[in-house]
């Protein structure tokens, strides 16, 4: 039943739903690519220049925890970034310290410093300022935020199987 189930529909069934999940797939990097304009936008008019958006939304996921590169890998959606590499850049611009973890030795976790704090808040200032204005100018509230939130987990959770059950 389950190998029927996963058969790919017949050609020209469903091609509405193909339509739909293309066009899925493709808002979905495309929205990556404009959050990280957004954040070049603010940057710029804030006048960063010592910082690109990848950087920045780097040191907004990192927060008040303490990561490895992998964590990090694992939190958020770094396209077309190195995150080591951006970590090393971050570190010698003094947003970061780092330090050989205790358990693992070829481990290194990372934390804000003062300055990597500093640009953390001014993201989260940038969505608060923009969750503001979500509802009046994109007619976005809380149960369509939580309705898309919801299909995009599970097509996150379906993408996670198809790597890991190979379907």
């Amino acid at each position: 039943m389950l190998a029927q189930q996963m058969q790919p529909p017949e050609r020209g069934e469903n091609q509405e739903l193909r339509e739909s999940y293309l066009r899925t797939l493709m808002l979905v990097e495309r929205l990556h690519r404009q959050l990280l304009d957004v954040l070049k936008d603010e940057l710029d008019r804030q006048r960063r220049d010592d910082i690109n958006s990848v950087q920045a939304l780097l040191l907004f996921n990192i927060g008040d925890d303490e990561l490895t590169a992998g964590e990090l890998r694992t939190r958020g959606h770094y396209l077309g970034s190195n995150v080591s590499y951006n970590l090393k850049k971050l570190v010698d611009g003094g947003y970061l310290s780092h330090q050989r973890s205790a358990k693992d030795k070829r481990a290194v976790r990372v934390r804000l410093t003062e300055e990597g704090a500093k640009v953390r808040a001014m993201v989260s200032d940038l969505f608060d300022r923009q969750l503001g204005s979500l509802g009046p100018v994109a007619n976005l509230g809380g149960e369509a935020l939580h309705s898309l939130n919801t299909a995009l987990m599970r097509l996150e959770r379906f993408w996670s199987d198809h790597i890991r059950y190979r379907l």
